[in-house]
């Protein structure tokens, strides 16, 4: 295997403890030394830098906070590598603000060194070289609370998985940022802390940081439960969230809260469907009915929002609505139901992860994929159309 090539690389090295190493490990780069006390030097850097080494442990924590959130209000700012072991939370979460950043921990060898430095240059060289997946997107809500839409959500986002290109990944992003329940129905952990970044800073990388793996093909994006998340994030920042997972991925699907938020509109705009999931209650589907209205309404070049019936009886007789009567109080056909099987949806809860995983015969399962096969070939329909 080839050494890599560092040649006329520019290269900023705070700390001369740090200097040594780094001038074996990159050869032929240029190189600009500063002391570990002169940390303004990274706000004021070149334009031309392409990598800063920073050692941690001979810098102000303070200071190096401060500077490394200057430097990210560059519009392009440079690689960062950073020397040093326990890094404070800070720290790291300045560091994940940057496009590119990575950390070393000591001891470290000029070879490690310089193959860290040829993984952040190759990242941002892979990066460009690929072309954008523009993913199809299917956004989920509720029309009242309890109804299953997070159910469907995980479903749906699930049997996209199994059917993905090979080498390609399904994102499962739930937008109930205060109190989502798409982690804990998995049996994960919310890592997407929007609030914390810095939507112009959002790429990729830190994609890749906000997400949890579920399965082969299946990538959770979820926030942990926080009662201020709606105040915290900007519409910007969900919106290039979205943006760049559109990149990233070949499907998306969207748990959305029901209650209105700034940027709720913009991702329906975005959305290549849109289901609106109601039970068989008089209340759930007035409700189902209004919020569909509501959205043709306000979106009338957008997609038509599609009513999935939820929680649909297997037995002839109850005190259910039937579906002839539903559809008369939605004032419209349903798009698609899934049949009640309460054991499969609790067992799965409660073991974490999708009913297709633990009960993968169950009804639920069935009509999932029948809802799927029908989104799909008409949306395939559409696009055939289109062009």
């Amino acid at each position: 295997m080839s050494a890599p090539d560092f040649t006329d690389r520019h290269v900023l090295v705070v700390g001369q403890r740090l200097a040594p190493v780094a001038q074996e490990g990159l050869g032929r780069a240029r190189f600009e030394v500063a002391a570990a006390d002169r940390l303004d030097v990274l706000g004021a850097a070149h334009a031309a830098v392409e990598l800063v080494l920073i050692d941690a442990e001979a810098a102000d924590a303070n200071q190096l906070l401060g500077a490394l959130s200057a430097l990210a209000l560059r519009p392009q700012p440079p690689a960062v590598m950073m020397a040093g072991a326990h890094l404070p939370a800070s720290l790291v979460r300045a560091l994940m603000k940057l496009p590119r950043s990575d950390v070393l921990e000591p001891p470290f060898t000029s070879v490690d060194l310089a193959q860290a430095a040829a993984a952040l240059f190759a990242g941002v060289e892979a990066r460009a070289a690929a072309a954008p997946v523009n993913a199809r997107c299917w956004t989920v809500m509720g029309s009242v609370g309890g109804c299953g839409a997070t159910t469907i959500a995980i479903e749906l986002a699930t049997a996209l998985g199994a059917r993905a290109t090979q080498g390609r990944r399904v994102a499962l992003v739930d937008l109930n940022l205060v109190d989502g329940a798409t982690a804990a129905y998995l049996g994960a952990a919310g890592a997407m802390t929007l609030a914390e970044a810095s939507a112009e800073r959002i790429d990729g990388a830190m994609l890749d940081a906000f997400s949890v793996r579920i399965g082969e093909r299946l990538d959770l994006l979820a926030a942990p439960r926080d009662p201020r998340a709606f105040a915290r994030v900007t519409p910007t920042a969900v919106c290039r969230l979205l943006e760049v997972a559109a990149q990233v991925y070949e499907w998306i699907v969207i748990d959305l809260p029901r209650h209105r938020q700034a940027w709720t509109l913009d991702v329906l705009a975005g959305s290549d469907e849109i289901l609106v999931v109601s039970e068989l209650t008089v209340p759930a589907l007035l409700a189902a009915r209004s919020l569909a209205a509501e959205i043709e309404a306000e979106l009338p070049e957008g997609p038509d929002p599609r009513i999935i019936l939820n929680r649909l009886a297997s037995r002839m007789f109850g005190p259910a609505p039937t579906l002839s009567e539903a559809e008369k109080a939605l004032q419209r056909k349903a798009d698609g139901g899934v049949t009640s099987d309460w054991e499969a949806a609790a067992a799965s809860v409660n073991l974490g992860g999708s009913i297709s995983h633990h009960r993968p015969r169950s009804k639920i399962v069935r009509d999932i994929g029948v809802l799927v096969d029908r989104l799909t070939q008409s949306g395939e329909a559409v696009r055939q159309r289109r062009a």
